[in-house]
């Protein structure tokens, strides 16, 4: 691999004490999702076959408000949507995975997780679900899964300011497991071929993140039409 190098911005937000830092190299270049198109899965071989992507294991919530979220959605799936509705009806879909919520796993994978020959179609059952009524997944699935692959870190220091980074999602955000991956999607050059920079593709995902008045002066940035040294805001 080559040496891991990206470009950041920052930038102060003095109205809410934080310093925004972003990830330009990954925000201007042209990362897309690759499920079903390439995607070899995260086990410690290619399972390209299984068509699993990163759902091999139950997403972890990132609070109760999460949860709630998931469990009322999976409320309105039905047999169309979703392979294992009856399985998630009869025992739930929540399960424990080290002492952390997760959702539940089944034959190996996410039980919102649709396999190859399901009539329903192949895939994560609350996409079929925002396809056909026309909402957005990210507000019915686990934030885990909508957020891949940015990660958002906030950082507080002892008088209250705070530092957010928006990145990449690395193998090491998955913690140990993530060094035993086969394969990693933001590591693999197949999935950078997209037609939209990131910014532009994962546009509503950002914005859900850092909000529309951040996401613009993001992008008055990222679209400068050259490069020129920055003087200190001192000698401006």
């Amino acid at each position: 691999m080559p040496l891991d190098t990206h470009e950041w911005i920052s930038f102060e937000d003095d109205d809410h004490r934080r310093t925004w830092v972003f990830d330009a190299t990954f925000l201007r270049s042209r990362w897309n999702c690759v499920y079903g198109n390439g995607c070899r899965g995260v086990h410690d071989d290619d399972t390209s076959h299984l068509m699993e992507g990163c759902c091999s294991h139950g997403a972890h919530f990132i609070d109760d408000a999460d949860v709630q979220t998931v469990v009322h959605s999976s409320a309105r799936l039905r047999k169309r949507h979703w392979q294992f509705k009856k399985q998630g009806d009869r025992n739930g879909v929540l399960g424990v995975e080290d002492g952390v919520t997760t959702t539940r796993v089944i034959d190996g994978a996410c039980i919102f997780l649709n396999r190859p020959g399901f009539e329903g179609g192949v895939g994560c059952a609350f996409h079929h679900l925002a396809a056909e009524t026309g909402e957005r997944k990210m507000d019915l699935q686990p934030d885990v899964c909508w957020q891949l692959p940015l990660r958002l870190e906030d950082q507080t220091d002892d008088y209250g300011y705070v530092t957010s980074t928006l990145r990449e999602w690395k193998r090491r955000d998955w913690g140990p497991g993530g060094d035993d991956f086969h394969w990693w999607c933001t590591e693999s050059p197949e999935a950078f071929e997209g037609a939209d920079p990131v910014y532009v593709y994962l546009r509503n995902e950002i914005i859900e993140l850092i909000g529309s008045r951040v996401y613009e002066q993001l992008v008055a940035l990222l679209e400068r039409p050259k490069w020129t040294p920055l003087p200190h805001p001192a000698v401006r």
